[in-house]
């Protein structure tokens, strides 16, 4: 990690980072688009908690996932994730805990809402609390855990620009739960922005259907808000390194301007050396009613539409539960009312630029 730096200013209810990790040595490539997959350790803070509950030294030998002999302190740092009990683990606890029954019935399939609901901001930790006549041995303990996944991140940079480097635009998950006095966290999110002083392990994920045009004199309209601005941070970059011609147009929206605004200084140099062409912005708390991207692209329908007509690429990238619904209700509302088509015109249109590759998502 070369850099950890907050983007998000006083005021903000968010702690959004900008990290740059060096490549030196590394042999890894990236191109724009792709994501690094990082893969974190859990918080000591909590291991310990844990091996306190389990009544274990932590040097008590186990096997990980991938059958390697080492400790339980070990194994539950970097092999198990410990942030969300598996339904092994509830399953084990029911037969072990007299009192475990209800957890016997919540883990029947009709039961999947309840068992959502008694899990929310549970940890593994929380559990063995609540039903302390569960006793586990070491390795007994780790079978019942599912194995720690490697997390994925947008890349925000491009390698013509930045050299052995990556940078990435993370926000840093944090927030409490009624039923504990500990504070709960994101494990990835914060194993970047807390505890990655030395090295890192990532990899590279390739996303060849994220790449910026080869044609570059097409333009290019990204929609971004939040972290979602990470990939045309690198689009801009690339198109800047490559000479590219096309026009680039970048919808960014957040919370509020004075404390949410990543990036400021660069879009605008973007704006002012003519890379970036049109940067339009929405922040959500900045008024009264709540003003979201999906209703500037609609204030700018028009343009938007005239861009599509002269075989501009639609890029978007964020949350996928409802920014890109939101996004893709907005578009199809745009073809509509500037095209002058039915619904089902509209959505010919648009399947046709799927079909031809100009509508590419990264969403999560």
């Amino acid at each position: 990690m070369s850099v950890n730096q907050k983007l998000t200013g006083e005021g903000s209810n968010k702690d959004t980072r900008h990290f740059e990790i060096s490549l030196q040595g590394s042999d890894l490539h990236y191109e724009v688009g792709d994501s690094l997959g990082v893969f974190p350790t859990n918080n000591p803070e909590l291991v310990e908690l844990l091996l306190q509950e389990l009544g274990f030294s932590g040097n008590e030998p186990v096997t990980t996932p991938d059958g390697t002999a080492t400790t339980i302190r070990q194994a539950l740092l970097t092999n198990y994730i410990i942030s969300e009990p598996s339904k092994q683990l509830l399953q084990a606890i029911s037969e072990k805990d007299t009192s475990g029954q209800f957890l016997a019935n919540l883990l029947l399939p009709e039961e999947k809402a309840s068992l959502e609901n008694f899990l929310w901001g549970k940890d593994v930790l929380d559990v063995l609390q609540e039903f302390t006549a569960a006793k586990f041995s070491p390795e007994d303990f780790v079978k019942v855990l599912r194995k720690l996944q490697p997390r994925l991140y947008s890349i925000a940079s491009s390698q013509k620009s930045v050299g052995e480097s990556v940078h990435l635009t993370v926000a840093v998950v944090r927030y409490s739960v009624k039923h504990s006095e500990r504070a709960r966290e994101g494990v990835c999110s914060t194993y970047l922005a807390d505890r990655s002083d030395a090295k890192i392990s990532v990899f590279v994920h390739a996303a060849k259907h994220f790449r910026v045009p080869e044609n570059t004199d097409a333009p290019v309209i990204m929609v971004g808000p939040g972290t979602g601005i990470a990939p045309f941070r690198a689009f801009l970059q690339e198109r800047a390194a490559t000479g590219a011609k096309g026009p680039n147009w970048v919808f960014f929206g957040e919370q509020k301007s004075t404390s949410d605004f990543f990036y400021k200084e660069e879009f605008e140099a973007a704006q002012t050396s003519g890379v970036l062409t049109k940067f339009t912005t929405a922040f959500s708390r900045d008024q009264q009613e709540k003003i979201y991207v999906q209703h500037r692209m609609l204030e700018h329908g028009a343009e938007i539409y005239n861009w599509l007509e002269k075989g501009a690429y639609f890029y978007v990238c964020g949350d996928a539960k409802n920014m890109a619904k939101d996004v893709d209700a907005a578009l199809h509302k745009i073809v509509e009312t500037h095209a002058g088509m039915t619904p089902e015109q509209a959505k010919d249109y648009i399947d046709a630029i799927k079909k031809e590759k100009r509508y590419r998502k990264d969403v999560y």
